[in-house]
């Protein structure tokens, strides 16, 4: 009981001794401050740690950004047992002696062990080694925290079972607010202390900090206990005790780490993008760092020739005398020539064409009998014997210093590998070499005239499974390009949240899917779809699989008031788009989005029903010069009527820019081809059939009577349906 007592005491003392920062670290993931892109309402990870799903994890990002927290977290949320293990202080023993305990709990209780390693990086090959078969089969739940970048540092076994989060240095924001909780917070903070936090001070210490909420909570921790307090037992901290409270901003920049890769990536985009002042920020930031010059040089070489290239031939050459001038004079003033070359590849004309040189190797891969053109072998050795060389035009010996003739492969005639841009250098001669390529080409004629293509044809083949394979094929063409032409234009983004409007199967959600992995996807569809779709799901992973509601307007209204959508799309069913309740759901989805969330809808509809296909199909295999097909005339006007949707799309439009969206449309057409027979006359006329109803309308069952033997006529046959399609893309501007 003692022992108890002290171990109690020891704790709290610990607690009550413990720096600020360790002492405010949030307790829940309402408490916990920025991330938002990963813990925001809906978001993957916070699902995950509200289920106690959460799988094999890696969290990296810079100090002080909230990962130890985190796992902190979830340890309080999980009923698994939660083991720590501190990589830089770990050896094998320590990791064998966890696995053992993991085992040991398994099969006694079948509890499940979550390791959370910080430092995980820290961790040699054999210490990774010999956590990977225990992740593996699932006896342990591996949560690895690490700053440095997983893919480089942590065994691709590991990273390949885990799922990587990326946690971002907080924002001024987030950095504020958390300011406020320490100086309020009277059980963790410095609530019971009366605190005057200057705003200039509050903004030094936002600014200084780099996004480290421990370095500001420090900061602000050796403000408050280093300042006397006033008379009247107040604390001020004034801006000069914040400078004094916090260390001047230091450049991360680890020439190892992944700081080293991305500012040299900064600096080279920079450049590609022809941004001097940028460029110059990125050069100053790796030079205060200690970055090698002639590391700087090299990738300014490799630049001048992948991203300037043709536009400007003379950029590679300033470059290298550049770096000669640096070598000969060194820094400090070595610094003029690094500028120099930096401000002249901003500057200069850009191109990429060099380019060329790869589609010119795939060439190589891909083809066969390349073999040298017997006029441009090498004359001295066989042109007596084989007539090498023979028939070779000497250019110089032609007007400008050019004769066409043929340099490629007899294979690769008429191939176009380098296709200059309109820039600089190679812009220029850009009209030259079109217009000698096309003299070229007409060269060539003759020898396409010596091996004339035989061009044949076979009867078509009319059997019946051939022609339903092939309709299947491109029945499943015309779903992808669907597809692919409906998220076409969203910009994607991991955390993305995304409703997807009555998909009839889950491949209308595949392309969210996979481009949100750290959002979320939500399926509003009716409910009588919902066990295919369900049927469908099992193929994911349980974390991964859509949210599945009903398609009505209460089921969107009752969802959480924190999820909010960046994007909406689906492939609308054209009955659907005319029904009253489609356009209720518009006024309460708006609601559910946030500023810019962007719309993609596609709504196909029949323009052309039975009987405008059966005319033309009679049309063209009718004996008669004159046929009567008054009643099929009849017939159409009542099939347009009844098909066209052109009132609703207008109306759509309207009320979406009412709710403050900007819509923009746009249509096109395409036939669909239908075999004629028995069973689909059948689907057409039987009883209780949509159509059945709207041909009858006005008219005697005689008329249904003389329009099945139309349609008997043309058993066995093919005819074609017209199809429009309309894609709304619209942004919400709320």
């Amino acid at each position: 009981m003692a022992k108890d007592l002290f171990a109690f005491n020891g704790e709290q003392l610990i607690q009550k001794n413990a720096p600020l920062a360790d002492r405010l670290r949030p307790q829940t993931l309402d408490e916990f401050v920025g991330q938002d892109h990963i813990l925001a309402q809906g978001r993957l990870l916070r699902r995950s740690i509200v289920a106690d799903k959460v799988g094999n994890l890696l969290l990296y990002g810079p100090p002080g950004v909230g990962k130890t927290t985190l796992a902190r977290i979830i340890a309080f949320n999980t009923l698994s047992h939660f083991s720590v293990v501190n990589a830089a202080l770990a050896g094998i023993k320590d990791l064998k002696s966890e696995i053992e305990s993991a085992i040991d709990r398994l099969n006694k209780f079948g509890k499940r062990t979550i390791l959370f390693i910080d430092e995980v990086h820290r961790f040699n090959t054999a210490q990774q080694d010999a956590l990977l078969p225990w992740v593996e089969n699932g006896t342990l739940t591996l949560i690895g925290a690490t700053t440095e970048n997983p893919y480089f540092e942590v065994n691709k076994a590991l990273v390949s079972r885990s799922r990587l989060f990326r946690l971002n240095s907080l924002n001024s924001k987030a950095l504020h607010q958390l300011l406020q909780r320490a100086l309020n917070d009277k059980e963790r903070g410095y609530g019971l202390k009366l605190i005057n936090l200057a705003s200039e001070a509050e903004d030094h210490l936002v600014d200084v900090c780099n996004g480290d909420a421990r370095i500001l909570l420090n900061a602000l921790e050796l403000a408050v206990e280093s300042t006397i307090a006033n008379q009247d037992s107040s604390i001020s901290i004034d801006l000069k005790i914040a400078e004094d409270s916090i260390q001047e901003r230091a450049v991360l920049y680890d020439k190892k780490g992944d700081a080293h890769f991305d500012t040299i990536s900064a600096f080279i985009k920079s450049l590609r993008g022809s941004d001097p002042d940028a460029a110059l920020f990125w050069l100053a930031r790796m030079l205060e760092a200690g970055e090698s010059p002639r590391f700087i040089f090299r990738r300014m070489l490799i630049s001048a020739g992948e991203d300037i290239g043709l536009a400007d031939p003379n950029a590679i050459v300033v470059v290298e005398s550049c770096a000669a001038a640096f070598d000969r004079i060194g820094l400090p003033e070595g610094i003029y020539p690094l500028a120099q070359a930096t401000l002249y590849l901003a500057a200069t004309e850009k191109s990429n064409s060099v380019k060329a040189i790869f589609k010119a190797v795939q060439k190589v891969k891909d083809s066969h009998k390349q073999n040298v053109p017997s006029h441009l072998k090498d004359a001295n050795r066989d042109q007596e014997a084989f007539g090498d060389g023979i028939g070779y035009r000497y250019p110089h010996a032609f007007s400008k210093n050019w004769v066409p003739q043929q340099y490629l492969p007899d294979t690769l005639l008429n191939e176009i590998f380098w296709e200059p841009t309109e820039n600089g250098w190679e812009g220029k001669r850009r009209s030259l070499l079109n217009e000698r390529r096309s003299e070229q080409l007409a060269s060539l004629i003759e020898v396409e005239q010596q091996n004339p293509l035989t061009i044949t044809s076979g009867k078509a083949d009319n059997d019946l499974e051939k022609w339903l394979s092939r309709q299947v094929l491109k029945e499943e063409k015309r779903l992808k390009n669907l597809i692919s032409k409906l998220w076409l234009g969203i910009s994607w983004k991991k955390n993305h949240r995304v409703l997807v409007l009555a998909p009839s199967s889950l491949l209308w959600s595949l392309k969210p899917l996979r481009e949100t992995s750290e959002g979320g996807v939500v399926l509003a569809v009716s409910e009588d779809n919902h066990p295919r779709l369900l049927a469908e799901m099992e193929t994911l992973a349980p974390m991964e699989r859509p949210t599945l509601i009903d398609s009505k307007v209460e089921s969107i209204r009752k969802l959480e008031d924190n999820l909010k959508f960046e994007v909406i799309g689906g492939r609308i069913p054209w009955r659907v788009f005319s029904e009253t309740n489609f356009f209720e759901l518009w006024p309460i989805l708006t609601e559910k989005c946030v500023v810019n969330t962007e719309l993609s809808l596609i709504i196909s509809n029949p323009c052309s029903g039975p009987a405008f296909s059966l005319k033309e199909s009679l049309e063209l295999y009718s004996n008669k010069k004159n046929p009567d097909f008054s009643l099929l005339s009849d017939l159409i006007c009542k099939e347009e009527k009844w098909l066209n949707k052109q009132e609703y799309k207008k109306k759509f439009i309207l009320q979406l820019e009412k709710l403050g969206w900007n819509i923009s449309s746009e249509e096109w057409t395409e036939f669909v081809y239908q075999k004629v027979d028995a069973s689909i006359i059948k689907r057409w006329l039987n009883k209780g059939s949509e159509y059945r109803k709207i041909i009858l309308k006005n008219c005697e069952e005689e008329t249904l009577i003389r329009l099945q033997e139309l349609f008997q006529r043309l058993d066995g046959q093919i005819i074609k349906q017209k199809l429009i399609h309309t894609k709304f893309l619209a942004k919400n501007n709320n």
